[in-house]
Parts: structure tokens; C-alpha cells; sequence
């Protein structure tokens, strides 16, 4: 399968999530679905996509029978084919879901965000679902390196592509980090030494100061 347009995996992303958030409106019609994608809220990036946008990434999903229209309305409706067209367990399409909605994120809130489209038992679930997705061919999603100050590592879905690691994460990745930390530490016993030896000269010249006026040698 292709590689999905950013477009093309927020609209799947949203017609996985209504499915169970709103499920008396689901199957969406064209402005329900616009409006899912440019939501502002549980949405990363914020978009503004038109009427025509959205249809042409519907029509790109249907070719890759990820998306189909349904036929007990008048109003044309869409469905998703998520879990089946990607070949995966409706949990892991639950969590590429959330992914494709929210951007890159931890175990622990892919678990939280996750809650409504369904419940794992605790965080070593959403690993365990994320690991078997991650060794997939092709793989789906990817643990990215951590960022500095983050306690835990992010991950992201390959549905679009490679995606790009954070530019520190990925230098700790190769064992860079250590270096990174040493010459930070170096820097900063350097600018101490500078603040001392200034303190010093003040002091020094405050002695001398003192001694001429005493009259002291």
C-alpha cells in the first residue's frame, strides 16, 4: 500500500473515532467528516481543510479500500475499513487512529487518549500492541528517540511515511548523548571559573586599595 497523504490519515483517523465517540451520526456525512478534521480540539496540527480537500482524500481511501460510502441514507455517508484494509486488530487501529489525530505520543498517552475507541488494562498493553505494529512488514508505527527532559519516549505512525526524530533524541540514539552532557558541564565549570577569577581581581584590588590608604604594605 501507498504511503497516505497527511489529509488522507486525518480523515481516517476521524472516521475511526466518531465510529465510537458518536456512533448515533456514524457513517459521516461530508460536513460532519469536514468538521472532524478541523477540529481544534484532540487535533495536531490544526488544520482548515475545504469541502473538495476532504472528498479527494475520501477518493484516495476508497482506492486503497480503507474508506467506502454508505447506502442507507440519502445523504452520501462514508465508513472507514480501517482495521481491515490495514490488516490489523482493532485495537492497534485504534491506536493508529489516535496517532494520526494527536501526532507522535508516549505509551501512557496514546492509553489515556485511546480510552474511548478502546479500554487497555494498563500501559504494558499499549506497548505490547505497539511493539507487534512496529514489527510489522511494513512496520506501522515507530518509537522515536526521547527528546531531552522527557521522561518517556514518543511514537509515532509510519502511515505517511518516515517520519523525522528529534534532532537531539536522535544523537542520544547513536550515543552521543553523553558528549552533548560533558561539554554542557564543561561550559558551564568554565563560566564559573571566569565569574571566580573577576571576583578575585575585584577583591584583589579592594586589598590594594585598602592597604595604600592604612598606609600598609
Amino acid at each position: 500500500m501507498r504511503n497516505l497523504t497527511p489529509l488522507e490519515a486525518r480523515v481516517l483517523g476521524v472516521l475511526v473515532e466518531k465510529q465510537h465517540t458518536v456512533p448515533d451520526t456514524y457513517p459521516l456525512s461530508l460536513n460532519a467528516l469536514v468538521a472532524g478534521c478541523n477540529q481544534k480540539t484532540a487535533r495536531q496540527p490544526v488544520i482548515e481543510a475545504t469541502d473538495a480537500e476532504v472528498l479527494t482524500a475520501v477518493d484516495g481511501l476508497k482506492s486503497l479500500s480503507l474508506a467506502f460510502e454508505g447506502s442507507s441514507s440519502r445523504v452520501v455517508k462514508f465508513e472507514h475499513n480501517a482495521a481491515r484494509g490495514l490488516n490489523v486488530p482493532q485495537p492497534a487501529a485504534a491506536l493508529l487512529a489516535v496517532l494520526m489525530l494527536r501526532g507522535p505520543q508516549t505509551a501512557a498517552e496514546l492509553r489515556l487518549n485511546c480510552e474511548r475507541l478502546h479500554r487497555f488494562a494498563d500501559i504494558a498493553a499499549v506497548e505490547a500492541a505497539l511493539e507487534e505494529l512496529a514489527e510489522r512488514y511494513p512496520p506501522r508505527v515507530l518509537k522515536l528517540a526521547r527528546a531531552p527532559g522527557e521522561r518517556e519516549a514518543r511514537w509515532a505512525h509510519l502511515l505517511c511515511g518516515e517520519v523525522a526524530q528529534p534532532a537531539a533524541g536522535a544523537a542520544a540514539a547513536h550515543g552521543d548523548a553523553g558528549g552533548s552532557v560533558a561539554a554542557g558541564e564543561l561550559a558551564a565549570i568554565k563560566a564559573e571559573q571566569t565569574r571566580l577569577a573577576a571576583e578575585v581581581a575585584e577583591l584583589r584590588a579592594l586589598v590594594q586599595r585598602l592597604s595604600r590608604e592604612l598606609g600598609v604594605d
